[in-house]
């Protein structure tokens, strides 16, 4: 009988199902280490801290700059160890695990944007709540498929080997359900945001005109659409990684280097490189929270936004002189 060890694709011991290609690999590191260091700098010096957890992200340890990135550097890795499963399991958590960041931006930058154009109240919800509500389950999505991801890795390999496959099926669904509830929530999200931007076109027609003589890189509008390129690309990623793991560890998109970059990383790419042009510290500059419809429930404030400190609060002294 032929040796299974021989092919990768039947290789009990290797779990990516394939030999990760250099190149590729190396394509893919280079363009998102890139975008990370430019990104870097436009926080530095574009301002919008606020857009730090995509950046974080893209590098990852714990915290910082790195989970994208170095779950790359793991493929070469991986291209001459194939049968490790220690380097196969960091590299499956890191490239997993980071969209989780780049979604929470897009979260908080949809407050962000309607507190930009005195629109709070075309927001489904209070922008606060909303932000919180989505973000909220990105943390708990994030704990669930991290906690199932290192659980089914760990559990591939020892099955392939024993032929257990109780505990297999078991984590596997448990990482399963993480990626559905994202899946869930950013399906959502993009209904509000699509909502938004469907209710400020229709109704607020003075605002969604209002940079329309400006250049693009001074009109709102165009960081909207970035904006929504930007959750396309993640939504797609969130059906591809659905999909996938619903099929199993061994399934044809598991197994597969080229469903791995068509359905994961070029629509990840494609959010978050939409954002180095279209960079959102262009469009807004001033540190928001809450704006003057939250502050009177539509109602402009009857004195000058210059009035207003960090974060728009209202000094008392002017309240009560109103």
């Amino acid at each position: 009988p032929s040796d299974p060890y021989q092919d990768p694709r039947n290789d009990p011991c290797n779990d990516l199902g394939y030999i990760a290609h250099n190149t590729l690999t190396a394509i893919a590191f280079g363009f998102v280490l890139l975008v990370a260091l430019i990104q870097t700098y436009q926080i530095t010096y574009k301002g919008a801290k606020w857009m730090l957890p995509m950046v974080l992200g893209k590098y990852s340890t714990s915290q910082s700059y790195t989970f994208y990135v170095i779950g790359f550097g793991f493929r070469f890795a991986l291209h001459y160890n194939p049968d490790s499963l220690g380097i196969y399991i960091a590299e499956y958590l890191m490239i997993v695990l980071s969209p989780c960041f780049f979604v929470a931006t897009n979260y908080v930058l949809l407050g962000r944007l309607a507190r930009e154009i005195n629109c709070v109240h075309r927001v489904l919800l209070p922008v606060r709540r909303l932000t919180l509500i989505f973000v909220s389950s990105d943390v708990i999505t994030f704990v669930i498929q991290a906690a199932g991801a290192s659980i089914t890795t760990s559990t591939v390999y020892s099955s392939a080997l024993t032929g257990l496959h109780v505990s297999l099926i078991i984590s596997i669904r448990f990482f399963l359900a993480g990626l559905v509830l994202q899946l869930v929530s950013v399906s959502l999200f993009c209904v509000i945001y699509a909502r938004f931007l469907y209710k400020v076109h229709a109704e607020e027609q003075t605002i969604w005109m209002r940079d329309s003589k400006q250049y693009w890189n001074s009109d709102w509008r165009t960081l909207a659409a970035a904006a929504a390129v930007s959750c396309i690309g993640i939504l797609i990623r969130s059906c591809y990684r659905v999909v996938e793991v619903a099929q199993g560890f061994h399934g044809s998109l598991s197994s597969s280097e080229t469903a791995f970059y068509l359905g994961d990383t070029l629509p990840l790419c494609v959010a978050i490189v939409i954002y180095v042009p279209f960079w959102p510290g262009r469009f807004i500059t001033a540190n928001l929270a809450p704006s003057f419809n939250e502050l009177q429930n539509g109602q402009k404030l009857p004195f000058p936004r210059s009035t207003l400190g960090y974060n728009h609060e209202v000094p008392t002294m002017v309240l009560h002189d109103c």
